[in-house]
C-alpha cells in the first residue's frame, strides 16, 4: 500500500508543478500577445504620421510652385 500511495503522491506532485507551468506560460502568453498589440499600435501610428508628413510635404510644395508662377515681374524685366 505504501508504494500506491507514494505513487499518487508523485503523481499529485508532478500535476502540481504541470500547472504552475502552464499559469506561467499563460501569463507569459498574455504580456506577449499585449506587447505585440502595442507594438502594432505604434507601428499603424508612425505609419499615419509618416503619410501626413508626406501629404504636407506635397502640399508646401504645390504651394511653392504656385508662388513662384505668379509674381513674374521682377524675374523677367531686363535693364538695359
Amino acid at each position: 500500500m505504501t508504494s500506491q500511495r507514494d505513487r499518487i503522491a508523485n503523481l499529485e506532485s508532478r500535476v502540481e508543478e504541470l500547472d504552475a507551468t502552464i499559469r506561467g506560460l499563460t501569463e507569459e502568453l498574455v504580456d506577449a500577445n499585449q506587447r505585440l498589440r502595442e507594438l502594432e499600435a505604434e507601428q499603424e501610428s508612425n505609419e499615419s504620421n509618416e503619410v501626413e508628413e508626406a501629404k504636407t510635404e506635397e502640399s508646401k510644395d504645390e504651394t511653392d510652385d504656385n508662388d513662384e508662377g505668379t509674381s513674374g515681374l521682377g524675374d523677367d524685366i531686363i535693364v538695359a
